[in-house]
């Protein structure tokens, strides 16, 4: 059996209750190096297997995962955050499909929700924006044409930029020709949750420079629109004078 695991954003506490179960009874890890928290690790069994994921092809991850399964041994494939966000999960469980190995998958808390923990933010704002958008910026790796982030940032919602953190300048100029301002707020987060974490709030205006000067490279996210400011409506559902389901207005 393989399970897939989502590792969370990097603080060793914030994988799920799940998570740590199976890291604990595993006989192999296959984790990805470059992301994952390494004190993850000191949960898995003095005799378990663990490989470095940053290090292997895909045809290298699977061929392990089919060795452990063919020894009836259970597999854990740690991924940072959740997997379903830029986790590469689909080809590996095709894979998996093809030579009948069973797995599943446990979620964990993503980078994005970390990033807006850490400035004490919240995406979904009543009267500034009730949509949030994951995204990244093409680079090596292109994205969709329709997807381009200069159309994704068309929409003004609140927006989260994974993936392109040695790229703001380029970030910097794709926002710009969407709906954002100069002035429209930013903020940097590198290493949400980490001991390492850094956040630095700026502008759209000045995103390549805020990088520049607090040397944030890679492993951030960039996050984007009206919700780090101040300004929003009270919400309704906590409002004396709306009526819910569970209670009258009472003014």
């Amino acid at each position: 059996m393989v399970h897939f695991v989502g590792a969370g954003p990097g603080a060793p506490d914030l994988i799920t209750l799940r998570g740590a179960a199976l890291l604990k009874q595993a006989d192999v890890i296959i984790y990805a190096g470059s992301l994952v928290n390494p004190a993850l690790l000191e949960l898995a069994r003095a005799d378990c297997e663990v490989h470095n994921s940053a290090e292997m092809t895909l045809e290298q991850v699977i061929g392990v995962m089919k060795q452990a399964e063919a020894a009836g041994k259970t597999t854990v494939r740690l991924h940072t955050g959740d997997p379903c966000v830029y986790g590469a999960i689909r080809e590996q469980m095709d894979a998996l499909d093809e030579l009948g190995i069973p797995y599943d998958d446990v979620p964990g808390v993503s980078s994005f929700c970390g990033a807006a923990a850490a400035l004490r933010a919240e995406y979904t704002l009543p009267g500034v924006s009730q949509s949030v958008i994951l995204t990244r910026l093409a680079g090596r790796t292109p994205v969709p044409e329709a997807e381009s982030l200069a159309s994704m940032a068309s929409h003004g919602a609140s927006m989260a930029v994974f993936l392109s953190g040695g790229m703001l300048e380029r970030v910097q100029e794709e926002l710009l020709k969407g709906a954002y301002t100069e002035d429209t707020p930013a903020a940097l987060v590198y290493k949400a949750t980490w001991p390492e974490e850094k956040t630095v709030r700026c502008t759209v205006g000045t995103l390549a420079q805020a990088g520049e000067e607090h040397g944030i490279r890679k492993t951030a996210l960039v996050l984007v629109g009206d919700f780090l400011d101040s300004r929003y409506e009270r919400s309704k559902l906590y409002d004396p004078a709306f009526t819910t389901e569970f209670r009258e207005a009472s003014r």
